[in-house]
C-alpha cells in the first residue's frame, strides 16, 4: 500500500472529490481525516472508511475560519500522531457577471478558496516540519488555474492563486522534505457542478445541454467528464511520490480540455 503509516487531512471530503480522495488514501493504507463544514456528512465517510477496517476521524473545520483550522488540526495531530499530507480541496462555486458581483460574494469566494488554503496550510506545515518527516501539501485548482472562463471572476482568480502559493510552498518547504503541487481537473460531475449547470444556462440564455456540451465539454477531446477517481489517483500519485523531485508543479486532469 502507498500511504502505509501516513495519516492525511483531507478538507471538504464528506462528498465529491474530497471524499474520493479519501478512500482512496484510506485503501492504499493512510489514516485519513475527513474536515468539512458538515460535521455529520464527515462522520459518516469516516464510518464508512472504518467499516474497511482502516482508521478515519470526522472533523468539524471552516477553513475559512483561523480557530477552526487551527483545531481541526491540532484534533487530528493528537489522533493519528502527525500530519504527513494535505489535500487543501474545500470549495464553493458562485457565478455572475463582474458588474453583478457583490463584493460579499466576492470575498466569500477568495476566503474558502485562498484563505482556506493558506489557513490549512500554515497550521499542518508546522507538524510536517517538527516531525522531520517531510510530507506533502496538495491544492485542488482547476483549470481554471490556467486559464479563464465568463461569469466565474473570483473562482478564477482564486484558482490562479494557488499556483503561487504552492509554488512558495515548495521552495520553502524542500529543506524540510515538503513538496507541493497543484491538480487542476476539467469539469467533474459533482453537486458542485450539478449546480451549475442551470446557473449557468440562465445567465447564458441557453439550455442546460447546451451548457454540457458547448460550455463545459466543447474543449475537451472526447466529450467527457473527467471523474473524482481520476482526480484522487492524481492525488495519491503526488501523496506518495518518493522524493522532491515532483514539487512546485501542477498537474492538468482534464481530457485535453487545456494543455500545456
Amino acid at each position: 500500500m502507498k500511504l502505509q503509516g501516513k495519516s492525511a487531512i483531507v478538507t471538504g471530503a464528506a462528498s465529491g472529490i474530497g471524499k474520493a480522495i479519501a478512500l482512496t488514501f484510506a485503501r492504499e493504507g493512510a489514516s485519513v481525516a475527513i474536515a468539512d463544514l458538515n460535521l455529520n456528512a464527515a462522520n459518516e465517510t469516516a464510518a464508512e472508511i472504518q467499516a474497511t477496517g482502516k482508521k478515519a476521524l470526522g472533523v468539524a473545520m471552516d477553513v475559512a475560519n483561523e480557530e477552526s483550522v487551527n483545531a481541526g488540526v491540532a484534533a487530528v495531530v493528537a489522533a493519528f500522531g502527525g500530519v504527513d499530507i494535505l489535500v487543501s480541496n474545500a470549495g464553493i462555486q458562485i457565478v455572475h457577471p463582474i458588474e453583478e458581483f457583490s463584493y460579499a460574494e466576492w470575498k466569500k469566494m477568495l476566503a474558502i478558496h485562498v484563505d482556506g488554503a493558506f489557513l490549512t496550510t500554515r497550521a499542518c506545515l508546522q507538524h510536517m516540519y517538527k516531525s522531520g518527516r517531510g510530507g506533502s501539501v496538495i491544492y485542488m485548482g482547476s483549470v481554471h488555474s490556467k486559464e479563464a472562463s465568463v461569469l466565474k471572476a473570483p473562482y478564477v482568480t482564486a484558482k490562479h492563486g494557488l499556483i503561487g502559493l504552492s509554488k512558495v510552498v515548495a521552495k520553502e518547504g524542500a529543506k524540510h522534505g515538503v513538496r507541493s503541487n497543484v491538480i487542476c481537473p476539467g469539469f467533474v460531475r459533482t453537486p458542485l457542478v450539478d449546480k451549475q449547470i442551470p446557473e449557468q444556462a440562465k445567465a447564458l440564455g441557453i439550455s442546460e445541454a447546451d451548457v454540457i456540451k458547448n460550455v463545459m465539454l466543447k474543449e475537451t477531446v472526447d466529450g467527457e467528464f473527467t471523474t473524482v477517481e481520476d482526480v484522487a489517483e492524481t492525488a495519491l500519485f503526488f501523496a506518495s511520490f518518493p522524493s522532491n523531485a515532483l514539487t512546485g508543479q501542477s498537474l492538468i486532469v482534464s481530457h485535453g480540455w487545456f494543455m500545456e
